[in-house]
């Protein structure tokens, strides 16, 4: 065990975040790493104001503690494989889950009903080396190191609202039309640095909008678009995350203006030379299929 948390603290910087990580307190992980030093008879940290960093003899010990770990998730992957040709486990943003994934996760369901689909929805990158996650959407440039990068789908911005935002407007057709809207901020962290701020967007179309950073924010893609739907403003929004909502008729994009593409995309990431098992391989499949009957417009070149 004291192996486990030296890795995990080594590779976290961080005693709170590697407790959280193995579901222990922060004095058990202290207590672990003392041993662990005593064994060695050298200290394998120092301690920092707002974490800890592995002094030489640390940087030795980490690279064999790392790949002692790896390798035994290998053989727990292998020792379960019967299991894993059952199930997949699924490591994705919150916004992503909830907006696009989820809704259609019946489909699957129905497909194959003895699959057991786990879902880690969080915005901490998967380290695919200390967990028994099999694979990961990202949102993002691609190019992981280490990892096989499928190109999932394309994603671009829109403008969208509730219709009942837009009711007794006569005519909502131009930028210059929303001059007196309120405003929805997308503040998530996996933000696009081609993504514009609404000031960047009415500038861009020869607006100038007096307080145009002012409105509603939220750190989640997810609860802003909430937000417009329950007609609390217009919001720069991922079409894809949209998409659901503006089929159903709870979001609109009034604007006479195609979308704006964006640099990142959504991206199917795992381990290179990773095995899939059936259950994977189908969830993989389905995914792609998901991808061309939803949206015709979506992108799917790597």
């Amino acid at each position: 065990m004291s192996l486990r948390v030296f890795e995990a603290a080594a590779r976290l910087g961080n005693f709170t975040r590697a407790a959280e990580e193995l579901r222990i307190t922060a004095g058990a992980v202290s207590q672990h790493i003392r041993v662990l030093e005593e064994f060695a008879g050298q200290t394998m940290f120092r301690r920092l104001g707002r974490g800890v960093e592995l002094t030489d003899a640390g940087r030795a010990a980490y690279g064999h503690a790392n790949a002692a770990m790896a390798e035994m998730l290998q053989a727990g992957r292998a020792m379960r494989a019967s299991l894993r040709g059952r199930r997949i486990s699924l490591s994705t943003a919150p916004s992503f889950a909830s907006k696009w994934l989820i809704p259609r996760l019946g489909k699957f369901q129905e497909s194959f009903p003895d699959v057991e689909v786990r879902m880690s929805a969080d915005m901490t990158l998967v380290d695919f080396a200390g967990s028994d996650i099999d694979l990961a959407i990202r949102y993002g440039p691609g190019g992981y190191e280490g990892l096989h990068c499928e190109r999932l789908m394309s994603e671009s911005v829109v403008v969208v609202a509730s219709p009942r935002l837009l009711d007794g407007r006569e005519s909502v057709k131009t930028a210059a039309d929303l001059l007196s809207l309120p405003l929805i901020h997308d503040e998530a962290p996996e933000r696009d640095p081609s993504c514009p701020t609404w000031s960047m967007w009415f500038a861009a179309r020869g607006e100038r909008r007096e307080e145009a950073e002012r409105g509603l924010r939220f750190n989640h893609s997810g609860l802003a678009l909430e937000a417009a739907v329950a007609g609390k403003g217009l919001v720069l929004a991922k079409r894809q995350l949209a998409l659901r909502d503006i089929s159903q008729g709870r979001l609109v994009t009034p604007l006479q203006e195609g979308d704006a593409p964006l640099s990142f995309a959504y991206w199917l990431v795992w381990p290179r030379g990773r095995r899939f098992e059936p259950a994977q391989g189908a969830f993989l499949s389905w995914l792609r299929e998901q991808v061309i009957e939803g949206d015709s417009v979506a992108d799917q070149t790597a």
